[in-house]
């Protein structure tokens, strides 16, 4: 069995508390009136730190995963659960596109991206960086455009991450697994004190579909029903 590679979960796993805390912090102002603001400064950054560290992982790990279609499908399944539950809880901002679709949908593509010269790769990452500034004019009412970015003009949403601009993330990580982990091997020195942080990014998908629930209903004990 093949050794896994200690920093791959460890980073996993602090993606999984930077987004439990921003999580936090969002239930917190929306449900009990907390006046955090995290849709600008240093809440709204933690959480795309969050984010974007679980998007390179995802495409680091890529590299080296024979299985990605089985992970893609499971993740991908994993997303219908979370839409069909914020469709149960709030029907005008339920989950259409999270980052669970993004993950599944850039795991599913990697294959294929796999395929491509690192030049090309390394070209597909700009230009999907650079395609919101053109995306950003369009408005598209049907919504079946939403996986690319382009979105109906009231759009709104708890939870977005379209494949432009986010699969670049995930190719930049594929193309870190192609070059800086080719050998499939740990590049930075055992560190003490990471286990647990590892255990975390080992079990990511179940804590994210769990710690919803589970701290909505801890802060409705603590601070009581809205």
């Amino acid at each position: 069995m093949k050794q896994r590679i200690w920093e791959i979960d460890y980073f996993r796993g602090i993606a999984i508390i930077l987004m439990v805390i921003f999580h936090l912090i969002v239930d917190m102002r929306d449900f009990h009136g907390y006046s955090f603001e995290y849709q600008s400064g240093f809440w709204y950054y933690e959480g795309k730190l969050s984010a974007i560290l679980f998007i390179y992982i995802a495409g680091i790990s890529s590299t080296f995963n024979q299985r990605s279609t089985h992970h893609g499908i499971k993740l991908l399944a994993a997303a219908m659960l979370v839409s069909g539950a914020t469709y149960l809880f709030s029907p005008a901002i339920y989950v259409r596109f999270g980052i669970l679709h993004l993950l599944s949908l850039s795991i599913l593509l990697s294959p294929i991206l796999m395929r491509l010269p690192s030049t090309i790769l390394g070209a597909l990452a700009a230009a999907l960086l650079l395609l919101p500034r053109l995306l950003d004019q369009l408005t598209n009412d049907s919504g079946l455009l939403l996986p690319l970015g382009v979105t109906p003009a009231t759009f709104v949403s708890m939870d977005y991450y379209p494949l432009v601009p986010w699969l670049a993330v995930f190719v930049l990580g594929l193309l870190t697994g192609r070059h800086v982990y080719r050998d499939q091997q740990s590049i930075l020195p055992a560190m003490t004190g990471a286990n647990t942080l590892s255990k975390l990014g080992r079990n990511s998908l179940f804590i994210y579909l769990i710690h919803q629930p589970l701290m909505l209903a801890l802060l409705a004990l603590v601070l009581g029903r809205t």
